[in-house]
């Protein structure tokens, strides 16, 4: 199998760091690699003006990603970045994919997510790429079945 290298920004909290290096091993070990270009502990934003963190940091890097993956976890909910984020890629027309943390069960969405995802899926590799390649437009919960979230507006420009 070829390995496929994909440009992500990964929409998290700093708090579910961790649960990116198990998605990141994931995804890679069903062949594809992320550039991700995310805000992490490894990787710190130490600047303090929430403009300046929003257009000189994030927008940039959100641009440089064809994908933005959102970690779906208990406490994304009500994170104000997380739906900037989202809000801003979607204005951009980037495909916007929910993954569900690992062991995270019926944890509600980020607002903006309800509005603007492309695919949520579960915590599986085949899925997880497939709803970042486009080849999956799917609505599951964590432990894969069917929901009935789906989002309130789909833009015809995607």
């Amino acid at each position: 199998m070829a390995e496929t290298i994909r440009n992500v920004f990964i929409s998290h909290k700093h708090e579910d760091d961790d649960g990116l290096q198990d998605l990141k091993r994931l995804v890679r070990g069903h062949g594809m690699t992320w550039r991700d270009y995310s805000i992490t502990a490894d990787n710190p934003n130490n600047a303090h003006n929430e403009d300046y963190i929003k257009w000189q940091i994030l927008a940039p890097r959100i641009r440089q990603a064809g994908c933005l993956v959102v970690y779906i976890s208990e406490i994304t909910k009500n994170s104000d970045w997380v739906n900037w984020e989202i809000e801003y890629a979607q204005r951009l027309g980037k495909r916007i994919v929910g993954v569900w943390a690992r062991g995270d069960r019926d944890c509600d969405l980020p607002e903006a997510l309800e509005d603007y995802w492309d695919a949520l899926v579960g915590w599986n590799g085949e899925n997880i790429i497939a709803a970042i390649n486009g080849a999956s437009d799917e609505s599951n919960k964590q432990d894969g079945t069917q929901t009935d979230y789906r989002p309130i507006e789909r833009y015809a420009c995607r």
